[in-house]
């Protein structure tokens, strides 16, 4: 089956690029390499509007989202917030973003090279699964130019270090490398910095080939896990009898 690319505006479509890497898995390329992928609004709409035609696409059963060498992302839009009221920036169309990948049932990947900083370490947290290069540093840097972060950041980062290291990165804003990442349980794997994007297509090729449908339920599940009770979770599993995908 071939799938066909996805009918972003083409003022937009260079901002973000994708192909099929490998049987059941789309690559979608940030790129905006010149302002180090900068999460602008228009990149926003771009990487929006291609992942859910591909969540939508029964071809792909997991997404890669990767940077360039220098930056996965190298922060949000920062310059247009910080002018800007609060209240007009957390009810912005850009933070409605934040909410719809929670909505993708794909099973995204983040491969991180270089700075993940802001709205590019939120990114990486929003993903399932995270690669980053040796030369990978994470940051929610917002606090050095006085605005806090977005995107479920501080939520998100908390659930997944704890809070005392939250704490420090939201507070100081200063970056971990991605052995520290590694240790912090923030990145699943560490690859060489000429092998970033192959392990990161290595590793989403391990979600088996097969019916979709409990590859989602079993991703849905276990975000199920941040945010409800163990009982309440538990529910959301099904019994031993109910998992076959007919």
């Amino acid at each position: 089956m071939t799938s066909q690319p996805p009918a972003v505006d083409l003022e937009r479509a260079d901002l973000v690029l994708w192909e099929l890497a490998r049987t059941g898995v789309a690559m979608v390329q940030l790129n905006r390499p010149d302002s180090l992928n900068a999460l602008s609004p228009d990149m926003m709409a771009a990487l929006w509007a291609t992942l859910e035609r591909l969540n939508d696409d029964p071809a792909v059963r997991v997404v890669v989202i990767a940077g360039h060498d220098r930056a996965f992302l190298a922060s949000a839009d920062i310059r247009s917030m910080q002018h800007r009221p609060l209240h007009d920036v957390l009810t912005s169309h850009t933070a409605r973003f934040w909410f719809q990948l929670a909505t993708l049932e794909v099973v995204l990947v983040a491969a991180v090279s270089g700075a993940a900083f802001g709205g590019g370490c939120e990114l990486a947290l929003a993903c399932d699964l995270v690669v980053a290069s040796e030369t990978a540093r994470f940051a929610q840097a917002e606090i050095k130019v006085g605005i806090m972060p977005g995107g479920g950041g501080t939520q998100r980062l908390a659930r997944v270090i704890g809070k005392h290291r939250a704490m420090e990165m939201v507070l100081t804003g200063e970056p971990v490398d991605a052995d520290e990442a590694h240790r912090l349980g923030l990145v699943n794997r560490v690859a060489p910095t000429d092998r970033w994007r192959e392990e990161a297509l290595n590793l989403a090729a391990k979600v088996p080939d097969g019916p979709p449908v409990a590859i989602r339920n079993a991703k849905r599940a276990v975000q199920q896990a941040e945010e409800t009770t163990m009982s309440a979770g538990m529910a959301a599993e099904p019994v031993r009898s109910d998992v076959r995908n007919e």
